[in-house]
């Protein structure tokens, strides 16, 4: 008689161990927030800083809930990539990293706590990872939900030490080999009416415009497609439309740029692409055949960050 199949893995054998660690992801998945900015008016930028900015910061405006025991600046990233800091000074201020060396299932939530941190720590202390808690602050709880994010675009990291202060050798040869590794990088002015936020950036042999969408995925995949069959997805001369990558709930379409010119001079472009593909999302009038095939193959060049 033959020996009857094993119907559960052998404890600490490589099946098990698969199996648990197959679980755990499944596990983080399932709690994970999949558009953890969503209703903020500043969405599109907090993906954007969070994903791709390189060097960036905003005070936030905080809730009127929150009793604000000082200032709290929004920043890409930290030194050391901590979480949060307190600024020490005559007037100490809080500030926060969007890209934290240890990520959280809800960036949202993370952030929340982050800024809470700020009001009660000692100055000169920092938060080098947070977790944020189940049924705790969400970050519409604590900052202001209506308000944009008046941005600072940084070419370095010299915010990084406070002005007046000189920095020893180690933090200034770190904000050295930070700085040469930056890639030059600025917001898209598009008006006040603007849809998402545009962000350009010189990465060498070429530049890239990554415009963070607030729509609806499908809604906006169908406007692309629209846009796309009629001739108009592209920026003008010098530039193409090189696909889309989701993260954090959004659609991030990406056009490569010739990099001879600067950023200001993709403006007009991207406000005439924004007039063209406005009207396509007004458009619910069924697909055409050319329009499902350019659907289609936008689709296929899609890529999912997280």
């Amino acid at each position: 008689m033959g020996k009857s199949k094993r119907n559960s893995p052998k404890p600490g054998g490589n099946r098990a161990q698969r199996l648990a660690e197959r679980k755990a992801a499944l596990e983080q998945a399932a709690q994970s927030v999949t558009r953890p900015f969503e209703g903020l008016a500043a969405e599109c930028d907090l993906v954007a800083l969070r994903e791709f900015v390189p060097s960036a910061t905003a005070e936030l405006k905080l809730s009127s809930s929150v009793a604000a025991e000082r200032p709290v600046v929004l920043a890409t990233v930290l030194p050391g990539a901590v979480a949060a800091l307190v600024r020490a000074g005559d007037e100490p201020s809080g500030y926060v990293g969007a890209q934290m060396q240890f990520q959280g299932a809800d960036p949202g939530a993370d952030l929340a706590a982050a800024i809470l941190w700020t009001q009660s720590a000692e100055p000169g202390d920092s938060l080098a990872s947070v977790e944020s808690v189940a049924g705790g602050p969400r970050l519409a709880d604590v900052i202001d939900a209506g308000a944009d994010l008046d941005l600072t675009v940084h070419q370095d990291f010299d915010w990084w030490v406070p002005e007046g202060v000189q920095p020893d050798a180690q933090v200034a040869a770190t904000i050295e080999q930070a700085k040469q590794a930056i890639m030059p990088s600025a917001r898209i002015a598009l008006g006040a009416d603007a849809v998402g936020a545009a962000w350009w950036v010189d990465a060498g042999d070429k530049a890239h415009i990554r415009w963070v969408r607030p729509e609806n995925e499908d809604d906006l995949m169908l406007a692309l497609a629209r846009v796309h069959a009629s001739g108009g997805l592209q920026l003008g001369e010098g530039s193409r439309f090189a696909g889309s990558f989701r993260t954090h709930g959004v659609l991030v379409p990406v056009f490569d740029l010739d990099p001879e010119r600067h950023a200001e001079e993709w403006t007009k472009p991207a406000q005439e692409f924004g007039a063209r593909l406005a009207e396509a999302l007004a458009t619910d009038a069924p697909l055409t055949a050319d329009e499902r095939r350019s659907r289609d193959g936008l689709r296929s060049r899609q890529v999912t960050l997280r």
